[in-house]
């Protein structure tokens, strides 16, 4: 597969999520993405989760992206503006979370296939049942469904603000979705979609070579 270097994060220490889906996409491998929730005993906890796998759809010019057609009621958060979530069911069980990119009503995605839980392993596990709790390490956030269950993520996130700290300012407190950009450049290895018939040919695919957490095929 072809290797390269993506590139270092731009506007200072935040990912400019206004560009389209293929330039955000690289980007985003080592940053990390977290969700904080309220417990039922009024605690704050938290997961999060360095993106190791993902995929930019590319709206009205890509087939394969559910914003082909143009807007629906589902997919109306995928045509803008840019850094917010659009969340879907994948089989009617898997919740997919996805991150919108492009200028406003421009419609690109990117989708959040795979992942390292670097903190809060204890609730991603729990959000699992029976044996599926026991599984390794690298298995807890790998493929969009287990990403999606471990971040806790929900329908109703579609259309949340993804946050992103600028310079010394923290997002508000209110903030339940945060990214944190990579520190440094993540090597960045492209490849084919998974699961797609159309636009299968395109190497739209971002991967950390050989990370134990990638999704197969590596």
């Amino acid at each position: 597969m072809p290797q390269w270097w993506s590139g270092l994060p731009i506007l200072g220490h935040v990912i400019d999520l206004s560009q389209p889906a293929l330039d955000v996409a690289p980007l985003l491998l080592g940053a990390v993405i977290s969700h904080t929730v309220v417990l039922d005993d009024g605690s704050r906890a938290e997961v999060r989760i360095r993106l190791t796998e993902v995929e930019a759809y590319m709206g009205p010019d890509d087939p394969a992206s559910h914003a082909f057609r143009g807007p629906t009621p589902r997919t109306a958060v995928m045509f803008g503006p840019p850094s917010h979530l659009y969340l879907y069911l994948s089989y009617g069980i898997h919740r997919c979370v996805n991150v919108v990119c492009s200028p406003d009503g421009r419609a690109s995605a990117v989708l959040l296939r795979a992942g390292e839980v670097v903190s809060g392993e204890d609730l991603a596990r729990r959000r699992r049942s029976g044996a599926a709790r026991q599984v390794p390490d690298r298995r807890l956030a790998c493929g969009p469904g287990n990403l999606g269950q471990a971040l806790g993520a929900g329908l109703s996130d579609s259309g949340a603000v993804l946050w992103q700290s600028e310079g010394l300012c923290p997002p508000p407190e209110a903030a339940t979705w945060r990214l944190e950009p990579p520190g440094s450049p993540t090597p960045c290895s492209r490849s084919r979609r998974v699961g797609i018939s159309h636009n299968a040919e395109k190497l739209w695919r971002f991967t950390i070579p050989d990370d134990p957490t990638v999704s197969r095929p590596r």
